[in-house]
């Protein structure tokens, strides 16, 4: 029997497996194994996670504010943030904007919203492009305090990573008073404290409705809805957010409507300027030379003249836009100095906007005879007087040959008429008399600090240099003979208030001896009087000199009477040839054009032609 049934037993086939439970089986390996590579995933990219324990931190650039002589704002560099607000002491109505605009269900959704990422998902699936983002608060707070705004599959995993743990650590309100003072508003304002004071003057807790709808509104685009840009455009921009807050249910239409009808007053700037922000960048570059590195906020009380710096743009403009762009130049600088080397107005170029290059101080370029008054000095100093007699002839000197500009000498002539109508041979000759390096050590007294070449062209210019250090130099003249130094800040301020650096220098003393400065001055005054300057006489007692470089490449008009030393140079960044514009022409009309506006009012002074008692 036992047999018998062995046998049957043998030629059974053995029972089969339904399919359910074989698919079943693979699944449930599948999703372990899935599961695992989740984790593998997870913990690869949480590997290199910033660190997040300073969220409460700001890691920015310290603001430093520009302000002219008189406290106007002029620029800021820097990311502008206000002490820190909660949530709690804001009105609901800032809190309601900001959430009907970015974020509806932040209360209720644990970092990651799922029906906004649905609904992102079937609208960028129907357009077949990203058309719509799901992106909560608290994954922008992951973003923009801890990661990088590159796009890549490994920084939206650790921006979801992240937005779980701070769900999870932080509480709501915390969360989204961490957005409102981090989030970045326009015009540098970060933070609605920030931008509030920006944009209206006040802090965020007075805020109207209107106001916190214009502020959320810029969200979307800061630099696009800006107010101080476009109100118009910020108006509807604040109007499409009260809609925003309607249709969360936050406010009724009536107080949408009331608040779309209230004015808004926007905080007064300076308007906007071609040339002021070449001073500003200039000055910018010097604020650490007295305050070191360092991480907070600070006011630098500049020198700046608005009236004048205004005057000094519209005067280069002027001659630009009219005998310039006849004459084929493009491009102009000037500088204005008080008779302490306080820069009162610059201009480094037509316009900012297009070139931040600053012509001003950093081209450097042949100054041509507008070297010659510190050859003259150097005769002076050697002894020599204005009405020495030296001959105007032909010159050659190591086989270069000078020639005056209209290509004929004069014979004997004085030193002064020489400078008068900037005779070239005869500045040569003085220069070959008195000796180079006495000429050379002259220059550097006066405030030349560029490389100049002691050869036979010493004496026309041909050494490049700057506007800046050429009217720096002429301003020792101007003062009663005291070397000084170009500057731009009177003060530097703190928090409260609190002087950091004062400037209380005298320049650099004496570097003009009374009995060589007095001659100096008249023979400099007769070439506006009687010279190659008579285009640029003013009511002002003035005295300077022209200077034009090898075929007009550039054109050079520096004076200076009691108020102000200003210089002048026109010509074009690439160094093609005007057409025959010289020191005497345009540039003396600018000076003069300048000189009017700026010291319009101002009654009129003697020259100094010694020291100031």
């Amino acid at each position: 029997m036992a047999k018998k049934t062995k046998k049957a037993a043998k030629g059974k086939a053995p029972p089969r497996r339904g399919g359910f439970g074989r698919w079943l089986r693979r699944f449930v390996i599948l999703a372990v194994w899935g599961f695992v590579a989740l984790l593998g995933v997870l913990a690869f990219y949480a590997y290199d996670l910033p660190d997040v324990d300073n969220l409460g931190e700001r890691t920015r650039t310290p603001l430093v504010r520009l302000v002219s002589a008189d406290g106007v704002q002029i620029a800021r560099f820097g990311d502008a943030y206000a002490t820190p607000v909660h949530v709690a002491d804001l009105p609901d109505h800032v809190r309601f904007a900001v959430l009907a605009t970015e974020d509806r269900r932040f209360y209720s959704h644990f970092g990651l919203d799922v029906i906004a990422l649905g609904r992102a998902t079937l609208a960028n699936l129907r357009a077949g492009r990203v058309v719509q983002g799901a992106s909560t608060l608290t994954q922008q707070i992951a973003k923009n305090v801890f990661l990088t705004p590159e796009r890549s599959f490994k920084r939206k995993i650790q921006e979801l990573l992240l937005a779980l743990w701070l769900e999870q650590t932080f509480s709501k309100d915390q969360l989204l008073s961490v957005y409102l003072n981090r989030v970045y508003l326009g015009a540098g304002a970060y933070g609605i404290g920030a931008a509030s004071a920006r944009y209206f003057g006040k802090p965020a807790a007075a805020l109207t409705m209107g106001e916190a709808a214009m502020i959320a509104g810029l969200l979307k685009a800061p630099s696009r809805y800006a107010p101080t840009r476009d109100l118009k455009r910020a108006q509807a921009r604040a109007r499409q957010v009260l809609g925003f807050m309607v249709d969360a249910g936050y406010i009724g239409e009536a107080e949408a409507e009331a608040s779309s009808l209230q004015p808004f007053t926007i905080r007064r700037q300076l308007p906007p300027s071609r040339g002021l922000r070449y001073f500003a960048d200039w000055v910018f570059d010097r604020v650490s030379d007295y305050t070191g590195p360092g991480a907070a906020d600070i006011t630098v009380v500049t020198t700046l003249d608005l009236r004048m710096q205004k005057a000094a743009e519209a005067a280069v403009e002027w001659a630009l836009a009219g005998e310039g762009a006849k004459r084929q130049a493009t491009q102009a600088a000037l500088v204005a100095l008080a008779p302490d080397g306080a820069v009162r107005a610059m201009v480094g170029g037509r316009d900012y906007r297009l070139s931040q290059f600053n012509r001003a101080t950093q081209a450097r370029r042949q100054p041509g005879s507008a070297f010659k008054p510190f050859v003259y000095l150097a005769a002076l100093e050697a002894g020599m007087k204005p009405g020495d007699k030296i001959d105007d002839a032909p010159l050659t000197i190591g086989g270069w040959s000078p020639r005056n500009y209209d290509g004929k000498y004069a014979g004997p002539v004085t030193m002064k008429e020489a400078l008068v109508h900037s005779l070239n041979t005869v500045a040569v000759r003085i220069a070959e008399r008195v000796g180079r390096d006495k000429v050379v050590d002259v220059a550097r007294r006066l405030g030349v600090s560029s490389s100049l070449r002691a050869d036979a062209s010493l004496a026309l210019g041909a050494s490049e240099a700057t506007l800046l250090e050429i009217t720096q130099a002429y301003t020792a003249l101007a003062n009663g003979g005291r070397g000084v130094w170009a500057h731009g800040i009177a003060e530097i301020r703190g928090a409260g208030g609190t002087v950091l650096y004062r400037r209380t220098g005298t320049g650099l003393g004496r570097v003009v001896e009374p009995e060589h400065l007095g001659p100096l001055v008249q023979m400099m005054s007769a070439v506006i009087d009687q010279g190659t300057g008579r285009a640029a006489r003013v009511p002002w007692p003035s005295a300077g000199k022209t200077g034009t470089s090898q075929e007009w490449r550039d054109a050079w008009f520096i004076a200076f009477n009691r108020e102000l030393t200003a210089g002048v140079w026109i010509g074009n960044d690439n160094g093609a040839p005007m057409k025959w514009v010289s020191g005497g022409g345009l540039p003396a009309q600018l000076w003069a054009r300048f000189m009017r506006a700026a010291l319009a009012g101002v009654a009129p002074r003697p020259l100094l032609t010694g020291p100031v008692e």
